[in-house]
């Protein structure tokens, strides 16, 4: 659970697991300090010092990202390697944050630090506004307020439907084809007007550009040009990521990128492609 909660507050895999190793150690500080007190209730203690770390995390992170090389995505939390049609177990990574998609997690991103917690808080994970009171320090109608404004800005941005996943994978099975085998007639077709890109290489890879490109032509003309950069053949392995249908593209035993498509609200064409190339943001996958 708090893995979960820090990682959609963060979208960050290495800097969740540092958020708990301080919360760890700031619990086995109090346990054992002089001053140790019993905890009346330890998951309420837990997620307070994580919640908090979590938002004075951001500030750095927001630092590091202002000099990133192109878009930033989110590191991409993937299970079922091979196994597309359903999550694995509640072990895994992806599962504990599946509630939250490749999609919505960089809407939260345009979020001030407390409206992305309150946001995680109450929509992702049900806590009442009195309740995220107290673990933020704040009243609860200021909670209620920022409550409210992060719903408004989520909801003016992130899609309101959800393709059925059957559906998805399908449309990521012909969209991959139709990249792999550089069909262009083929590509344009599944490619919704006004497609996005967002193609994170972080400076170190190739396929990715240094801003998301807008529109079924341009869209096309990388998304064709990038495997042939990449240069060599690239495989392609069907799993989830963020509890989303994916493409995880392999060269040789290497993880060479993971591919999430968003459709049209009539699901017969590609209106979002977030697709991670940074070779930092992999390690996770294989």
């Amino acid at each position: 659970m708090l893995f979960s909660i820090v990682y959609n507050m963060l979208g960050s895999v290495a800097d969740t697991e540092d958020v708990l190793q301080e919360t760890w150690l700031a619990w086995a500080g109090r346990e054992s300090g002089p001053d140790r007190a019993p905890i009346e209730i330890p998951r309420a203690y837990l997620v307070r010092i994580a919640v908090n770390k979590a938002i004075a995390r951001r500030t750095a992170l927001s630092r590091r990202r202002e000099s990133y090389v192109g878009p930033w995505l989110p590191e991409p939390l993937v299970s079922g390697l091979d196994r597309a049609d359903a999550p694995e177990s509640t072990a895994d990574l992806a599962e504990r944050a599946e509630s939250v998609s490749m999609a919505l997690l960089v809407v939260l991103e345009t979020l001030a630090p407390l409206e992305r917690a309150v946001f995680v808080l109450h929509e992702v994970f049900g806590y009442p506004h009195t309740e995220i009171a107290g673990i933020l320090g704040r009243t609860p109608a200021a909670v209620r307020q920022l409550a409210h404004r992060a719903r408004e800005h989520v909801h003016a941005r992130r899609p309101r439907y959800r393709a059925d996943p059957h559906l998805r994978r399908q449309v990521t099975e012909r969209f991959a084809a139709a990249v792999g085998g550089g069909d262009l007639n083929a590509l344009m077709e599944l490619l919704a007007p006004e497609v996005t890109l967002w193609a994170d290489g972080g400076g170190k890879a190739v396929a990715a550009g240094l801003r998301p490109v807008h529109g079924r032509e341009r869209v096309a003309r990388l998304l064709l040009t990038g495997p042939r950069r990449a240069g060599a053949q690239l495989e392609v392995r069907w799993a989830w990521a963020n509890g989303d249908p994916s493409a995880l593209l392999f060269r040789g035993d290497t993880p060479f990128g993971v591919l999430v498509v968003e459709l049209t609200p009539d699901g017969g064409r590609v209106a979002g492609i977030y697709f991670v190339t940074n070779p930092d943001k992999l390690a996770h996958v294989g």
